[in-house]
């Protein structure tokens, strides 16, 4: 018997016993669609973040003091300002605080800084204008709202010269920000900013214990961080009382924890195809038992055993190949549900999705060739016997 003739009479059997055979090929489906849906959903997190990253540039350096008892005043930020390699020094101060216009509140992370955070961070305005330096000198009450904030608080309403509570105190908007996007499900928009001088009176504290440092390009990055880390132990003594950050080393290391949770997910969802197989072999050991009579038939009128381990093993096969098909079909239709409902971001990955269909089919082989060999070995005089 040829292999097409396999391969119809395994349709004709799987057609003859259709809700078994959508039972056995379930596991497979499941396992398919799993492991593409949860690598798509892993891949799309991590190009999320490092869009996220990117869109701050490669020149960023983000430094964190530890040491409280040194004060870092504005007079060392002017220091750092003066550098060859530095362009632009943002400090620092963040809180979540209540914002409240009318009968309107919300609950924000506000953002202490000067004006030039707006470039080292790569924001933009859409109304108004940004801080200024004045607005530090004097510690004005001036507020730029970011665009989700400013349409949670105003609605449809021009915030612009309008006045909202932080904490009670009343600050005049006089910008709102250009809608950025969030990943991971945290909102860039959803901020506000004020004047450096203003937030350090609001937060009640005079240190300064974070600041960007934007290079002059990213040629200059290192450059940047040795020089920035030299000066910044002259200031503390050591190197344990602060930390040096830029983007690259940020990227770096979020994209190894996206590769490594996107691995694992892989992974786990590839154990419903090892289930899969399993119920694969348990039907066709059923299956082998009650074709006994008609293996014994076959025998009798001249099928060799090798005929009979083929056909069983491309049922086998045709089962886990129809199953890594739906499963395809299925695992495709629901990231796409996922990406429109969540509004998260997911990557289809054809490797992924080529290996989980091959493997479905390597299972199909492995798990089909015990029911297959057990029915190869069937002697046709006890086939026939057998009721």
């Amino acid at each position: 018997m040829n292999l097409l003739t396999s391969i119809k009479m395994a349709f004709r059997t799987i057609r003859g016993n259709k809700i078994r055979a959508f039972l056995t090929m379930l596991g497979i489906i499941i396992g398919v669609s799993s492991v593409i849906v949860l690598v798509a959903i892993g891949q799309g997190s991590s190009q999320s973040v490092t869009s996220s990253i990117n869109s701050l540039g490669t020149n960023l350096l983000t430094v964190s003091i530890s040491d409280t008892d040194t004060p870092f005043t504005q007079d060392n930020i002017d220091e750092i300002k003066k550098m060859n390699t530095v362009k632009n020094v943002s400090p620092v101060l963040s809180s979540r605080l209540s914002l409240k216009n009318g009968s309107t509140t919300s609950t924000i992370n506000v953002t202490g800084s000067n004006a030039s955070y707006k470039s080292v961070r790569k924001l933009s305005i859409s109304n108004g204008r940004f801080i200024s330096d004045i607005d530090l000198d004097y510690r004005q009450k001036v507020i730029v709202l970011g665009s989700t904030t400013a349409q949670t608080l105003f609605g449809n309403k021009n915030p612009i010269n309008q006045y909202v509570l932080v904490n009670g105190d009343r600050y005049k908007v006089i910008g709102t920000l250009t809608y950025k996007g969030g990943s991971n499900g945290q909102s860039n928009d959803d901020t506000a900013i004020i004047p450096f001088t203003t937030a350090q009176r609001l937060m009640q504290t005079t240190h300064i214990t974070q600041f960007y440092v934007q290079a002059t390009n990213s040629n200059m990055v290192n450059f940047a961080m040795n020089q920035l880390s030299r000066y910044m132990i002259q200031v503390y003594g050591d190197s344990d009382s602060f930390s040096v950050v830029n983007q690259q080393d940020v990227m770096n290391t979020m994209s190894s924890v996206s590769d490594t949770l996107t691995m694992l997910l892989g992974g786990i969802a590839s154990i419903s195809l090892i289930v899969g197989g399993i119920g694969i072999m348990n039907i066709m050991f059923v299956s082998v038992t009650e074709r006994t009579r008609e293996i014994g038939i076959r025998k009798a009128i001249g099928a060799k055993r090798k005929d009979i381990l083929t056909q069983f093993l491309i049922e086998a096969i045709v089962l886990s190949i129809i199953g890594g098909l739906i499963g395809i079909g299925l695992g495709l239709g629901i990231t796409k549900l996922y990406a429109i409902f969540s509004g998260g971001t997911v990557v289809y990955s054809l490797s992924i999705i080529l290996y989980s269909f091959l493997f479905s089919a390597i299972v199909g082989i492995i798990f089909g060739v015990f029911p297959a060999n057990k029915a190869s070995k069937l002697r046709p005089i006890e086939a026939l016997r057998f009721e």
